[in-house]
């Protein structure tokens, strides 16, 4: 069961923990480069902040963002703020989009994403949860995916090898840190067994680190499709 109102206090944990850690930073280090490819610190604070707003749409039931091409332009719009206007603007959207969480809803009923994906609303607040900690350790700021709570990744996990079940371009695999056994893939008996800590399976999931350091066993490592 989703307890969207647990995932919300865990939000705003993430969201601190995040404006705590970035408010080290300088208006020349929030050029550089993050992790990720081509988008400077800026451009992720950019996308944290308008994440929120697009969350706040889709819980309001109006389109995430109006177009993928003003979702881009906002962010590279943004990106060159100074720190101070950015972290404002984080801070200022995580109170909207807490706002409207706020606001007596359905949380059964089903939303629309991007791309015309649905789900449930009571997972919106897991999915905001997922940017800001995904995205602090995107940052490159010390914040690693070994720092990210258990509990987030034991259910990012199974939230990303639950969005694989059934690609035909990923063979049947399980999963497994030692504890724990996921399956994931196109439908049919597992060919591979994917094996290593939690935090590398979640980079690996999550299109963060390559699976350098995982152990594959019954064939290769799969090349997963991008998020």
């Amino acid at each position: 069961m989703i307890d969207h109102v647990r995932d919300l206090a865990s939000v705003r944990d993430a969201t601190e923990r995040l404006l705590s850690a970035a408010a080290k930073l300088n208006d020349d280090s929030t050029a550089e480069p993050s992790r990720l490819p081509d988008w400077t610190r800026g451009h992720v604070l950019a996308h944290l902040a308008r994440n929120a707003d697009a969350l706040v749409n889709v819980l309001a039931g109006r389109p995430m963002y109006v177009s993928a091409e003003a979702r881009d332009a906002d962010i590279a719009r943004d990106a060159p703020r100074p720190l101070s206007t950015q972290l404002d603007d984080v801070r200022e959207s995580a109170g909207r989009f807490e706002a409207q969480a706020a606001v007596p809803a359905d949380w059964s009923r089903t939303i629309t994403m991007r791309n015309g994906v649905t789900d449930s609303a009571s997972r919106v607040p897991f999915r905001r949860w997922v940017e800001v900690e995904l995205h602090h350790v995107d940052l490159g700021i010390g914040y690693e995916l070994e720092d990210l709570p258990e509990e987030f990744v034991q259910r990012e996990i199974t939230f990303l090898t639950a969005r694989f079940s059934g690609n035909p371009d990923v063979p049947p695999t399980w999963i497994t840190n030692g504890t724990h056994t996921w399956s994931t893939g196109r439908r049919g008996d597992p060919e591979v067994t994917v094996s290593g800590s939690a935090p590398d399976l979640v980079g690996w999931l999550a299109g963060r680190r390559d699976g350098s350091a995982l152990t594959a066993e019954g064939g290769l490592l799969p090349a997963l499709p991008p998020l």
